[in-house]
């Protein structure tokens, strides 16, 4: 307590100096509106601009809830492409199909282990029996094809990636009726190949591949990649395309499962079909 009553006795002289420094400076403000003007325009520009930082931390903060609500947006956008029969770029509200109507359900999850540095390689995603996801259904994000549901449990899912040399998924053209069979040949993370398009088809690199629609797994033309390069051999009718894949499949994050409500009557009518 002595030591702070000889710091003011010792700096007496500056402290009055500064007291009075203080009171003159709030008496120009007071008096003088130029001066009263500019202190409160920087007063103010310096409170917005605490305001503003301390406002972008907030939303920093709450990045993954608005992350978490753009998916869920994004997944009842998708429900309504695919369940929209005129849509093919682009969806017309006016044309959307009735709930009783709808064909296809969007399930949102996420990827919690994923692999792609062996043969067969696959996902594991959070969301399984109870969240409505069954084997056979198709994956997709975004950018595009992911793979197909391989097993459920209770809460959680596998996914045989399209880079599993096991995963077939029907392909074509976009804008065109050529189909083929998408195949990873183990190689490149970034590529798969089609095979089975007909010689007889025009194929420029850069060219779109998108889903084919005669699967009961996806809707018709969901985006896989661009035609990269195509081969062919003398003994051979069909191309070998390479497909450079819209999906980086090293970094994945939120995904849409894919449900066809028709898919029961569908397997349905083809075991008793066989059985005939």
């Amino acid at each position: 307590m002595q030591q702070i009553i000889n710091f003011f006795i010792k700096n007496s002289t500056k402290l009055l100096f500064l007291l009075l420094l203080v009171i003159s400076f709030g008496l120009i403000i007071q008096t003088h509106t130029f001066h009263q003007s500019s202190f409160i325009s920087s007063a103010n520009g310096v409170t917005g601009y605490v305001y503003e930082n301390v406002n972008n931390f907030k939303e920093y903060m709450h990045l993954k809830t608005e992350n978490d609500a753009l998916v869920l947006e994004n997944a009842y956008l998708k429900s309504i492409a695919y369940n929209n029969t005129s849509v093919k770029d682009s969806v017309e509200i006016k044309n959307l199909m009735p709930a009783e109507r709808q064909e296809y359900s969007i399930i949102v999850a996420k990827v919690i282990r994923n692999t792609f540095n062996t043969k067969e390689n696959y996902l594991t995603i959070k969301g399984g029996d109870k969240q409505g996801i069954q084997s056979d259904m198709g994956v997709i994000n975004s950018n595009g094809v992911i793979g197909i549901i391989e097993k459920t449990s209770k809460n959680y899912s596998t996914v045989q990636s399209i880079l599993n040399v096991k995963s077939k998924i029907n392909a074509k053209i976009k804008g065109s009726n050529h189909f083929g069979t998408l195949q990873w040949d183990g190689k490149n993370t970034g590529y798969v190949n089609l095979s089975d398009i007909p010689r007889l088809a025009e194929i420029y690199k850069g060219d779109t591949i998108v889903t084919g629609g005669i699967s009961k797994i996806f809707p018709e033309n969901i985006p896989i990649g661009v035609i990269e390069k195509a081969y062919t051999n003398e003994t051979s009718n069909y191309f070998t395309i390479s497909v450079r894949l819209f999906n980086d499949m090293t970094n994945l994050g939120y995904i849409y499962v894919i449900k066809n409500k028709d898919i029961e009557e569908i397997n349905q009518l083809e075991a008793e079909t066989k059985d005939e």
